[in-house]
């Protein structure tokens, strides 16, 4: 027996944006360069942590980037790993896929088959915020290199 809650979810779009522009400017701070495809920023953070950056796909109003921990002695499910799509017209960033969900919906039902919660993407975004906001705080200069 399923029960639904009939209040639905409505995003509130002003805090999402917000936290957008936040995620935009706080990946600036980490990539030297976010123009060049295929290139990668390492650095580490908290002297334990190691993170990559890559540029996937650059065009002239966007580009995408892969975000994930890369510490080897960690096991792969504990390891966060983001894909972000950055606006450069708009200046925001955007979670787009991450931890094997390919697409965000602006909300969902609740309770689901994939026990997603009813704000999945406003909290993915929050998250990236904090993590751009601990490697800021925390973190070794990084260092790039091809991805080729």
């Amino acid at each position: 027996m399923t029960t639904r809650n009939s209040k639905r979810y409505y995003p509130d779009l002003r805090t999402l944006h917000s936290v957008c522009d936040v995620n935009y400017v706080r990946l600036l701070k980490l990539l030297p360069d976010c123009d060049t495809e295929q290139l990668q920023y390492e650095f580490g953070a908290k002297n334990a942590l190691q993170y990559r950056i890559t540029i996937e796909e650059v065009s002239r109003y966007t580009s995408t980037v892969v975000m994930s921990q890369i510490n080897p002695e960690m096991p792969n499910y504990l390891k966060p790993s983001m894909r972000i799509r950055l606006y450069h017209d708009a200046r925001m960033a955007e979670v787009i896929a991450s931890q094997n969900i390919a697409r965000f919906e602006a909300s969902y039902e609740y309770p689901n088959k994939n026990m997603h919660q009813r704000n999945e993407k406003e909290m993915v975004n929050h998250f990236l915020s904090e993590w751009l906001s601990f490697c800021l705080n925390h973190y070794s200069p990084a260092q790039s290199t091809s991805a080729t």
